[in-house]
């Protein structure tokens, strides 16, 4: 005969994770964390190559403080890209240093607020 198995179940409802929101000219002191930064749109371009589009927030490139990527895969998922420029928008996820210059990269219109 065998003994009987009880087995406890724990459920933990998913709580929804606020991001810090945070200045361009701060991103640099929060690489690695996921936060969100809010700023007025410097500029918006493209790479000639097509593949890249670039958000610059706390100035203009090179001078800008903070960028949001938007890779070529993605593009289409950000129709209105171009007409962020002036505008104040929150763009969240995990920040990273690319060639020493804070940024996100964008792969979800949920990323992108406008305001």
């Amino acid at each position: 005969m065998r003994a009987p198995v009880f087995a406890l179940v724990l459920t933990l409802a998913a709580t929804p994770v606020v991001a810090e929101t945070i200045a361009p000219n701060e991103a640099r002191n929060h690489v690695g964390q996921n936060v969100t930064v809010e700023g007025a749109v410097s500029g918006v371009h493209h790479a000639a190559s097509g593949s890249v589009t670039f958000i610059d927030m706390g100035g203009s490139y090179p001078n800008n403080t903070f960028t949001s990527i938007i890779l070529k895969d993605d593009a289409n998922k950000f129709p209105d890209v171009d007409t962020l420029n002036g505008k104040t928008i929150d763009v969240t996820g995990p920040i990273r240093l690319y060639q020493g210059r804070p940024e996100i990269i964008l792969n979800d219109p949920a990323q992108l607020k406008a305001k």
